[in-house]
């Protein structure tokens, strides 16, 4: 499934930039991110998720970043492919083993 994002990398920056500039004149953090969500076009529940990825690529935040995500994902594609590509081999090999076998009795 391939998901497109209705907002450029720079609306989210600018956003978070908001809530993080604005986040000592609300009581909380989610109070921050109601009222500013509405002036972005987002629900609060995005933009609160775009103001935790930004804390855990800064450190503010245990998780893991952004590159680290990517970088397991890319590792778990890799690991898929090789499986499959190790399966491929299995059963070629099986079947090169059995056609000498059947080679062998003919003779």
């Amino acid at each position: 499934m391939n998901k497109t994002n209705k907002f450029s990398p720079e609306v989210r920056e600018r956003a978070v930039r908001l809530v993080q500039d604005h986040r000592g004149e609300y009581r909380s953090l989610w109070a921050a991110v109601e009222s500013i969500a509405p002036e972005i076009g987002c629900v609060p529940q995005t933009l609160l998720e775009w103001v935790k990825r930004q804390e855990v690529d800064g450190g503010q935040r245990d998780g893991l970043t952004t590159n680290e995500r990517e970088h397991i994902k890319a590792l778990e594609r890799e690991v898929k492919e090789l499986r499959r590509a190790n399966d491929i081999l299995k059963t070629a090999s099986a079947f090169f083993a059995q056609a000498e076998l059947d080679r062998r009795l003919k003779s």
